[in-house]
């Protein structure tokens, strides 16, 4: 059971707090990942080992976590563009459509001769849950050269967001030359593997979710006694700031300035949780690149993930600014 006595929670913000921001001109926001088209089925339960069970429906939508954080970010009207590589196959240009259509620029994704474009297998149950398998393909080619011609469009940008559907050898060096620009580093470590010690220290948001928290600090974490402690513990390897992610039950966020509070989950009709991740994060990294605090920002990535949820597919469950602005004046 949550303590949420021993946290302060973060006062949901006014609708005036988003409504009428000024953008500015150029990429404030660079997303440098993986771009899958995803292959989905939903079922009554997922299957078993060994188990054979019949589908309801079959999707195709848009995904990577990369491409979904950039339409994330687009959707919400933020100033962004999209790094990575996809194939030259068919299936390319669904991702491409979708991310021009959320006002994603996509100058720097890069087509790959003679590879697929990175896939996703995903299976969804009737409470909403997910399986997922992913196939890299093309994102897998993503190299530190590529990083070398990205480096014209981070010197001039103000947050770099990664995860690690890429060549981690190739996160960890954008990481470094985002750094010598001055840039803010966010990372999702998604999916879950161990990082390298030196990427620690070029952190400044981490974002990991209850699995990937419990793998990255040694830490089980389930509730939110156990994410302050794995906050804290990311906090002692180096990143600046850490915001771990609990589902339904909010987030836990913590900083080395002293910061620390919880955002609580807001209860909504859930149909499908693909992407929520990714809409956090890109909610999360548009609100502190306008200026707002760790905890302001938890709040408004909260909402925007709760509102996610609520439909199916990646990128197509993506809330605008004014569906979140909608929803923060129902809360009040």
């Amino acid at each position: 059971m949550i303590n949420e006595a021993a946290w302060p929670l973060v006062p949901v913000l006014s609708l005036n707090e988003y409504r009428g921001k000024t953008l500015s001109v150029g990429r404030d926001i660079v997303v440098l990942g993986s771009l899958n088209v995803d292959f989905v089925v939903r079922v009554s339960e997922r299957p078993g080992m060994g188990q054979t069970v019949f589908g309801k429906e079959f999707s195709i939508f848009p995904g990577g976590k990369g491409a979904n954080q950039a339409v994330a970010v687009g959707r919400l009207g933020g100033n962004v563009c999209m790094a990575g590589r996809i194939g030259d196959d068919v299936f390319s240009s669904i991702l491409l459509e979708s991310l021009t259509n959320a006002n994603v620029g996509t100058d720097n994704v890069l087509i790959t001769e003679n590879i697929f474009t990175g896939s996703a297998f995903i299976t969804v149950d009737d409470s909403g849950e997910n399986s997922i398998i992913v196939i890299p393909g093309a994102n897998s080619q993503y190299s530190k050269e590529d990083v070398d011609d990205l480096a014209t469009c981070l010197k001039d940008a103000k947050t770099l967001m990664l995860q690690l559907e890429i060549p981690v050898e190739s996160v960890e060096y954008a990481a470094q030359v985002a750094k010598s620009f001055g840039v803010t580093v966010m990372l999702d470590p998604a999916p879950a593997m161990s990082l390298p010690p030196e990427l620690y220290r070029l952190i400044d948001v981490i974002t990991p979710n209850e699995h990937e928290a419990s793998l990255l600090t040694g830490i089980q974490v389930q509730d939110l006694s156990s994410a302050e402690s794995a906050g804290m513990r990311l906090l002692e390897q180096g990143v600046h700031s850490a915001v771990v992610k609990l589902g339904a039950q909010g987030a836990f966020y913590c900083s080395s300035t002293g910061d620390r509070g919880y955002v609580k989950g807001h209860r909504v009709n859930v149909v499908d949780t693909t992407a929520a991740g990714d809409a956090f994060s890109g909610a999360l990294a548009l609100a502190l690149c306008e200026g707002k605090s760790i905890g302001e920002a938890c709040e408004f990535a909260n909402a925007a993930a709760a509102l996610s949820v609520t439909r199916k597919g990646a990128q197509t469950s993506m809330p605008n600014y004014d569906e979140v602005a909608r929803f923060f004046q129902s809360l009040v």
